[in-house]
């Protein structure tokens, strides 16, 4: 699937050119990489919030357009404005087609509704990764790595060692050589709530007020503060 990006020249930077730019709909950027000088570019806000949207615009390679001339980039970096839908800045690396790249590419999980550990041993799947670090000659880039969990028995995990990988794509070599888990399928752990047992609750019986006549108000609590001065109170020498 081709992506397409259209940029445009930024002739001026600095923070207030840029709160310029945001200010009409435009969102200052940067292209650099492939021994190419680096190059100040703007792009349109709203085409480019949308696009983030999309999982493929983050992992595949862009087809981008720049002054009638157009080349291959990856999207590295973006920045966001703390609480507004706004990109703040964008980032975009060119592609040489004779260099490995490397990048995050999710993850997509298939048939775990059918696999032995959930159909018939009454597990869960549990996914511990959702994107994995790669590294492909730039045509080799898949969009996503698919992991098959058809045969995925019950308490049985499957590592980064154990995907089946697209030609011409592997894992990063720190990453193969530490192996993480991926995804497994476990029964869940039943998580028992005690009740806290209720305090107990003790009844005072008083002396009760003659027919017609009520009570003093806070006279109880004034026995009760008599009664804890009478106790703190060291007995008298005589």
């Amino acid at each position: 699937m081709k992506i397409e990006v259209t940029a445009f020249p930024r002739a001026h930077r600095g923070s207030g050119a840029s709160r310029r730019l945001r200010a009409g709909g435009r969102v200052p950027g940067i292209i650099y990489g492939a021994g190419g000088a680096a190059r100040n570019v703007e792009v349109d806000h709203r085409t480019l919030l949308q696009q983030l949207k999309r999982e493929a615009f983050h992992a595949s390679i862009l087809e981008l357009k720049l002054d009638g001339e157009s080349m291959q980039v990856l999207l590295r970096d973006h920045q966001m404005h703390p609480w507004r839908q706004q990109v703040l800045h964008v980032d975009f690396q060119r592609v040489d087609k004779n260099r490995k790249i490397r990048m995050r590419i999710p993850l997509h999980f298939t048939n775990a509704e059918i696999c032995p550990g959930v159909k018939t041993g009454g597990g869960v799947v549990q996914h511990i990764m959702n994107e994995i670090e790669i590294q492909c000659l730039p045509d080799d880039l898949p969009e996503y790595i698919e992991v098959d969990l058809s045969a995925l028995e019950l308490n049985q995990t499957l590592h980064v060692t154990d995907l089946a990988m697209p030609r011409g794509v592997e894992p990063l070599p720190r990453v193969k050589h530490e192996d993480p888990a991926v995804v497994s399928v476990h029964v869940p752990k039943e998580i028992v709530i005690e009740e806290e047992a209720a305090a107990p609750v003790t009844e005072i019986i008083g002396e009760a007020p003659a027919e017609g006549e009520a009570p003093a108000e806070g006279a109880a609590e004034g026995e009760k503060k008599e009664a804890a001065a009478e106790k703190k109170e060291p007995p008298r020498k005589e």
